[in-house]
């Protein structure tokens, strides 16, 4: 059984012995009941990882010793999702399943055709809940460097990010090219964009286009948008050799 993953600060991972505290260790304590000579790692979420033992256990932290300490380099080329709003918990899928695929970086994006709104505190608390569940599922699925979940995208900050990508791709059922075919870049930024339930508009394709994107057709199947990312990112790790 691999050892249970927890976030740690990046001081406490430099040394040789520590208490780990806090919210993580807390979890580790009394959630997961860890004890002692039992196994951990912690990670700072930025590829610093420091193996661990359990030497004491309390109610709210743990003694540990670190027993090996190594540095996970970022995977390259890097992967970003421009995810179109989906409705009700449809959101915190995708970013589920985008973060256990590897994604990189999750774009939120306020597509003309969403039918969800953030605005306000709305906002501040979707984008929270979008976070706490990248950061949940990295540590579940043993990832040393966690995703950044970025703030709302407008349209032009997402024909921005396209426009600087690598490779710039737009999911759209009706584009001629499959994505299992197009030519993927060594390094640098790809970009996909990802449609919310209404699809993309004609003016955003349009944008996107002059950015330098190419529309690509992911299958002969229409998904959902809450499953479409995770599926362009399954193909694009296998066919860049992240998989």
């Amino acid at each position: 059984m691999t050892a249970p993953v927890f976030l740690a600060e990046p001081a406490d991972l430099a040394r040789a012995e520590f208490t780990f505290g806090g919210p993580e260790g807390r979890h580790a304590a009394a959630v997961r009941r860890l004890r002692a000579g039992e196994r951990l790692d912690l990670t700072d979420g930025a590829g610093a990882v420091a193996e661990c033992v359990v030497l004491d256990a309390g109610k709210e932290s743990l003694r540990v010793e670190v027993l090996r300490r190594y540095d996970v380099p970022a995977p390259r080329p890097r992967l970003v999702v421009v995810q179109g709003l989906p409705k009700g918990d449809r959101g915190e899928l995708a970013v589920e399943m985008m973060t256990e695929a590897g994604v990189d970086v999750i774009v939120p994006w306020a597509a003309t055709r969403c039918i969800t709104q953030w605005k306000g505190d709305r906002a501040v608390k979707a984008l929270s809940r979008w976070r706490s569940t990248a950061r949940e599922a990295g540590k579940q699925s043993r990832r040393f460097h966690l995703p950044e979940v970025s703030e709302l995208a407008t349209t032009s900050r997402v024909a921005a990010l396209l426009s600087a990508a690598a490779l710039g791709l737009v999911l759209h059922e009706e584009a001629a090219c499959p994505l299992s075919t197009l030519e993927l870049p060594e390094a640098g930024d790809i970009v996909v964009v990802v449609g919310p339930e209404g699809g993309v508009a004609e003016a955003e394709i349009a944008a996107f286009r002059e950015a330098g994107a190419v529309p690509a057709l992911l299958g002969p199947t229409v998904l959902r948008t809450s499953t479409a990312g995770v599926a362009a990112a399954a193909v694009l790790q296998t066919r860049t050799g992240r998989w």
